[in-house]
């Protein structure tokens, strides 16, 4: 009788403690992921990738939202994480060339200096990071001048992906009404 009243304790108490889990509330600026070349570990699966995986970058959407982007919560002249919460991460599988440097296979960070008329595109090696609060531009491994576009239709969430080129491929970086494109050699 002890056994069978210990046991229905037990069960009791794993019952109300399941009961009482909370998962944590859901992000507002959910993670993502781009691969060059596109759905490169759904081609993979299906035995339909006709190319090796160059590059993945992984970051976090945040949503416009009826907000003043640019100048005003993404400010001018200064140091972007390219998104939010963690720093944009990209990881390149070989090695590539932008902006007419070598960069070596690894992993990195992506950050931006945003302007109306061009951004500078940031790539570090300090990983791991939250936002830019600790960025190091000693550690900074190249940055790139590329020019902004405005953009017809508003992008609602902030957006990157790869677009095949003749050299290799372009990271396109859009939101709110602007677009701009990094410029990837591989090829």
């Amino acid at each position: 009788m002890k056994k069978i009243l210990s046991a229905l304790f037990f069960l009791a108490s794993v019952a109300v403690q399941a009961q009482t889990y909370k998962m944590p509330a859901l992000d507002k600026s959910p993670m993502d992921m781009a691969y060059y070349p596109a759905n490169f570990p759904v081609l993979k699966i299906q035995d339909k990738a006709t190319e090796p995986l160059v590059a993945r970058v992984i970051y976090s959407r945040p949503q416009k939202g009826g907000r003043t982007i640019y100048g005003d919560l993404v400010e001018y002249n200064q140091v972007w994480r390219l998104g939010a919460n963690e720093a944009t991460e990209i990881e390149f599988y070989r090695d590539v060339k932008i902006g007419g440097k070598k960069i070596p296979k690894g992993k990195y960070t992506l950050y931006a200096i945003v302007n109306p008329a061009q951004w500078t595109i940031i790539i570090n090696k300090d990983t791991d990071i939250w936002g830019a609060f600790k960025y190091d531009e000693k550690k900074d491994v190249v940055r790139v001048n590329v020019p902004s576009e405005k953009l017809t239709e508003i992008v609602e969430a902030f957006s990157l992906q790869f677009d095949k080129s003749a050299t290799g491929a372009n990271l396109v970086i859009a939101w709110d009404d602007t677009k701009v494109s990094l410029p990837i050699v591989f090829k």
